[in-house]
């Protein structure tokens, strides 16, 4: 896919992506029609949400929310891996190679590209977005742009 035709695609997206959540007040729904909406017209191999939550324990993780794809690890903690990361760092990560990330979680073999985007809730990330690729160097700085576009859209 040209840079063009990746930027005519984010921009349809976002279009859609609004309408569809216009008047919905459900996060949980909200983020399965995201899901959906983004893996479907993007074809990444696997998009979902990871949801911050309270553990019996009394320490957040983030815990597995609607997603597409194959089954996925179910609860990451804070820092680890990519989506902990993005999560600490409460910034978008691009990771061209995940086998060159220090701390990766392999909850596939197959994943080769990962992006994560933190979702906020005021000033407090409540989930990350993550997109995984089966091929490496996917991501780059439009997908992160219109992605941090289309997660505000939660709020």
């Amino acid at each position: 896919m040209t840079d063009l035709e990746k930027e005519q695609k984010y921009s349809q997206l976002v279009k859609e992506a609004t309408a569809l959540l216009d008047g919905e007040s459900d996060p949980i729904a909200n983020m399965a029609n995201l899901t959906a909406l983004i893996h479907e017209t993007m074809g990444f191999w696997w998009t979902g949400f990871y949801i911050v939550r309270d553990c019996k324990d009394g320490v957040e993780q983030l815990v597995l929310g609607p997603f597409q794809g194959p089954i996925a690890c179910t609860r990451i903690a804070f820092g680890r891996g990519v989506c902990g990361t993005s999560w600490q760092r409460r910034e978008t990560v691009v990771v061209p190679d995940v086998e060159k990330f220090p701390g990766h979680i392999a909850c596939s073999s197959e994943s080769r590209s990962e992006i994560v985007v933190p979702v906020f809730n005021g000033d407090k990330v409540s989930a990350v977005l993550d997109i995984d690729s089966r091929y490496l160097n996917t991501f780059d700085e439009t997908d992160a742009r219109y992605l941090e576009q289309i997660v505000k859209l939660l709020n």
